[in-house]
Formats: C-alpha cells, structure tokens, sequence
C-alpha cells in the first residue's frame, strides 16, 4: 500500500510503541512511566533502554559507560574535537560546536564508521560459522573485496585504550564472550600475514556489544556519542582565548601547485 491511502491512514495521528509527552500528566517511555519507573535509573541506562527495550545489569551497565569513558579524549588536534574547538573559537554556540564535531564522527577511515563495520563483519561471520565455514577462509574473502575493519590504526598500531577495556572485560567476566574470542582470532590470522593489524578500539567495543547482543542498528545508535565527553572542554578551552588563534596556518605551509608569481602592469590613472 502507497500514494493517498497510505498517507490518509497516518494522518492527523502519531502511532507510536515508542512513548509520548503527555503535557500536566505525565511521560511514557517504551510503555513505561518516566518519572514514576524509570526516574532511578541513570542517563546510559535509560539511553541503552531506548535503543534496545532491554534492561541491563550493572556488570553489562559498567562495561558500556567503559567502553565511553575510555575513549573520551579532551584534544584538539582530533579530527572531531576539532571541530568543536574551532567552534568555540569561533564563537558558535555550544550545540551547533559540539552537534558539527558529532556528526564528523562517523568517519569512514576511523571513527564510528569502522565500529559499524567490524560488528556487521562480526555478525556475518558468525552465521556462516554457523553455516560450517572455516573462520580462515571467511577472512581471505573478505579481504578480497575489501579491508576487514576493527584491525589496524592510522597512527600506532599499538592501542593504548585496549588493556583497560580488556582488564575491565576480565573483571566483569566478560572475557569468554563468542564474538570477543571471534575477534581474537581474527586478528590471530590478520597477524600471520600483516604484523600491524592488531585489533583497535572499534573492534573491541564491537565484539563486545555483539556479546551484549546489540545489533548492527542498536550499536550504531550506541556509539554514536561515544566521543562526546572530550569535546566539551576543546569548546571551552577555545571559546575562552583569543579569537581565531587556533591552528591558525601560514602560506608557508601551504602546496601551491598553481600559476606562477606573475607581474602585474601598472594601472593607469582613470580620469574623466
């Protein structure tokens, strides 16, 4: 069904299993009430609620505020908070500053992009796992077509963020998971062949959100503000200097590959 029908049916009315505002009442969210059922939890537990409809316990609760916390970092030069830096010194607000510095987020080089794709290849693999591949052939197909993301990282192949989130995985005893020993594997035979394919952070959080059971949608959406707490204080560092003093480039680093000087005529006197 399309065209006017479909459109007369949802007109003037709002379906939703979602929630709504109910203005002097009261708030519903995912069927329950806001204030009265949900009012204890605190803001990644509601936030993974909505994504999810799922409760989580506090184990699972502390690895996800983790797998945020440990990614949070308050620098400039990052392509992200950049942009939330040049915000502030641009005297934007803070949501437009920090809303532009999330959206540039989802690079596809790194990023939220590669996170997106390593649970997509996580998932896959394991249902043609299932199917009775071989977890070695899976890998040098895929690598045919293109790079397997979560593997590699553009500045040091070496992650410094991996040790704490693993240490924590162990401690919570979230270490067995079959996706995280997927991806341990994984990068056991990227390895033979490329010794600089280690697993990175998205690689990580995906295996262990796979663990969790989010799918390839709820982790997006989880990510999604996963370096949000680092940009805050690039905007409020910037927003408190001189303006337009940062990063400010010379043409001295500039490439130009254009026209050469070229001297100009002298212009000559306009009269009447």
């Amino acid at each position: 069904m399309k065209g006017p029908t479909l459109l007369r049916q949802n007109a003037d009315r709002l379906k939703t299993a979602m929630g709504g505002c109910f203005p002097g009442s009261h708030a519903v969210f995912r069927g329950h009430d806001l204030h009265a059922d949900l009012k204890e939890l605190d803001w990644i537990e509601l936030y993974v609620f909505g994504i999810t409809g799922r409760r989580f316990t506090a184990e699972q609760l502390r690895l996800l505020h983790a797998m945020w916390v440990y990614t949070s970092y308050p620098d400039a030069r990052i392509w992200n908070n950049r942009v939330a830096a040049l915000a502030g010194s641009a005297r934007s607000t803070p949501t437009l500053g920090l809303s532009a510095a999330l959206a540039v987020t989802e690079a596809k080089i790194y990023g939220g992009y590669p996170s997106v794709r390593a649970i997509d290849f996580f998932l896959r693999t394991r249902q043609r796992l299932e199917q009775g591949e071989l977890l070695e052939e899976i890998v040098r197909t895929e690598l045919q077509d293109q790079r397997i993301y979560g593997y590699g990282r553009p500045i040091s192949s070496i992650d410094e963020r991996l040790p704490w989130l693993l240490a924590l995985t162990r401690e919570l005893g979230f270490d067995q998971g079959r996706y995280l020993l997927l991806a341990q594997e994984v990068e056991r035979i990227l390895l033979t062949s490329n010794k600089i394919l280690l697993m990175n952070y998205a690689g990580l959080m995906a295996a262990l959100a796979a663990d969790l059971g989010f799918s390839l949608k709820e982790f997006h959406l989880f990510r999604f503000p996963t370096t949000l707490a680092g940009m805050p204080p690039c905007y409020l560092e910037n927003a408190e200097r001189q303006e337009g003093t940062l990063f400010p480039l010379s043409c001295a680093h500039i490439r130009y590959e254009g026209p050469q000087k070229r001297a100009w005529p002298p212009c000559r006197e306009y009269r009447e």
